[in-house]
């Protein structure tokens, strides 16, 4: 049984006979060799990835000001930071954005100008005490002028993700990019082969203390990240490192349409070898790496596995759903990954980068909970109308209106002979058709790709369908297009009023 510390690891890096390979050559050698000859040939596997890492942002020191102020508030090129923590120490979130150029700039943007040298502008306001009179303060600043700048992220290097497609008809922009209607893609992130955190899953020697790449400089993980799920494959690690060493090659602001900021982050991990267990478990392939590909049509926290696939397939460029070969993309870069895990290896063979053991283990099991919420989310069933006329799209427009008129309705729902369904009229779609002296079917006029929502479907994505295609009402259908009944607008402005 092959057995090394890493005080002898340490040795052979300074005296230049340690031998480091990726993740990636680790699989072929442990193919040829075994456990026990990768074990006793190897000594450091090194890891990396490289992709959107929402759960980051910058701890800094601004320095005393002259009169001094204990700020209140603070925001960089319009991107409020968190300030409640003492006089001039700040925390910004690459998450926030701009109060003036919204979603397109945010804290990761402001987080890369700093890496590149660029001036930032500073606005702050406080209430002012007698030892900080200053209420008001507006200065520019570089990443130079700033006492300390730690990038300090939360959470960080995700051990897989799932992979996200959507099933309805129209384009979903979200955190896992731009969804194509009708299973029209699927995206993913993470390195698979690279990872760091699947190449060490038992946490043997990535824990707190543990010595990292992080943006192109040295490192730490400073504790497990938050949303910390082992017992799921999908631990998290916590990160923090000296954003005055880093390079923006390995840093990088990216805005999703329709979403927001994130922060591109790269990461690198070295895992030394002290076992054949680790030398197993540095072999990991992409294949065997499993996750599911999650339905985001669904808007709720618990979203549809549409299906399992590794890693290898979804690198394939594309995976079948229903039959039917879809495209994949990366929201990581793969290519960085690589770049990221061969550079560490030059550092730790040229001496310039040593490897450390945690000084205290990550949880290795473990599941995140959801959040505790003390109101019960309503539903579509609530609060929609029960009572709903329908009409059959060969009827009249005259007979539409009468209906219209006796029950003081604004929607009819069209069904089809069977009960289906197939459209909407409205009073306005009469009004018009009256007005061009034109009395044909229900169905010349209906308007036929009709907004619907399902009965167990939460209020707030009714409400949110409904403004985002300006409509007034949705009918609410089952699973056989059946009619239900309709939300409206008024439904849901009721709603509020009971509860606020």
């Amino acid at each position: 049984m092959i057995k090394k510390s890493i005080h002898e690891i340490n040795r052979k890096i300074e005296d230049g006979s340690v031998n480091v390979v990726t993740a990636e050559e680790m699989v072929t050698i442990v193919e040829e060799l075994g456990t026990e000859g990768a074990a006793k040939e190897v000594d450091v596997v090194t890891t990396g990835t490289f992709g959107a890492m929402c759960s980051s942002g910058l701890m800094l020191n601004l320095g005393h000001s002259e009169p001094p102020i204990k700020i209140q508030k603070i925001w960089f090129n319009n991107v409020e930071a968190y300030s409640g923590v003492a006089a001039v120490d700040a925390y910004l979130g690459a998450t926030q954005i701009s109060e003036t150029r919204g979603i397109q700039y945010g804290g990761a943007h402001v987080i890369e100008d700093l890496l590149r040298g660029k001036e930032i502008n500073v606005h702050a306001t406080s209430y002012g005490t007698d030892c900080y009179p200053r209420k008001v303060l507006d200065t520019t600043i570089t990443l130079d002028d700033l006492n300390e700048a730690i990038l300090l992220n939360p959470r960080n290097a995700y051990q897989k993700y799932a992979a996200a497609t959507n099933s309805s008809k129209r384009i979903l922009n979200t955190y896992m990019g731009e969804l194509l209607p009708n299973f029209g893609n699927v995206t993913y992130s993470g390195a698979g082969v690279l990872s760091p955190l699947s190449n060490d899953p038992e946490y043997e020697t990535i824990g707190t203390g543990t010595r990292i790449f992080l943006g192109g400089a040295q490192g730490y993980v400073i504790g497990n990240g938050t949303q910390h799920s082992p017992s799921s494959g999908f631990g998290t690690l916590m990160v923090k490192g000296n954003l005055k060493e880093m390079s923006p090659d390995y840093l990088r602001a990216a805005s999703f349409t329709g979403y927001g900021t994130t922060l591109y982050v790269g990461v690198g991990i070295p895992i030394p070898i002290l076992n054949e267990k680790l030398a197993a478990a540095t072999a990991i392939r992409d294949e065997d790496i499993v996750t599911t590909v999650q339905d985001y049509a669904v808007g709720s926290r618990e979203k549809p596995v549409i299906r399992e696939v590794n890693y290898a397939e979804l690198k394939s460029g594309s995976v079948e759903i229903n039959g039917k070969d879809v495209p994949t993309s990366s929201l990581s870069s793969f290519k960085n990954a690589r770049k990221i895990a061969n550079e560490l290896k030059e550092w730790i063979k040229q001496g310039k980068f040593f490897v450390s053991m945690p000084v205290e283990r990550l949880p290795a099991n473990g599941l995140v909970k959801p959040m505790k919420q003390t109101q019960a989310v309503p539903l579509v069933k609530d609060v929609m109308s029960n009572f709903i006329v329908t009409i059959k799209k060969d009827q009249t427009i005259q007979e539409a209106a009468k209906k219209i008129w006796e029950n003081s309705f604004n929607h009819l729902a069209v069904t089809s002979d069977s009960g289906e369904l197939v459209g909407i009229i409205t009073a306005w779609d009469i009004s018009k058709a009256v007005a061009e002296n034109y009395f044909d079917s229900v169905e010349s006029v209906m308007t036929k790709k009709v907004l619907t929502c399902a009965p167990n479907e939460p209020v707030d994505l009714a409400a949110r369908r409904l403004d985002r295609y300006g409509v007034s009402a949705m009918p609410v259908i089952d699973t056989q297009r059946r009619v239900l009944g309709i939300i409206t607008s008024d439904n849901i402005s009721k709603l509020l009023a009971r509860r606020y």
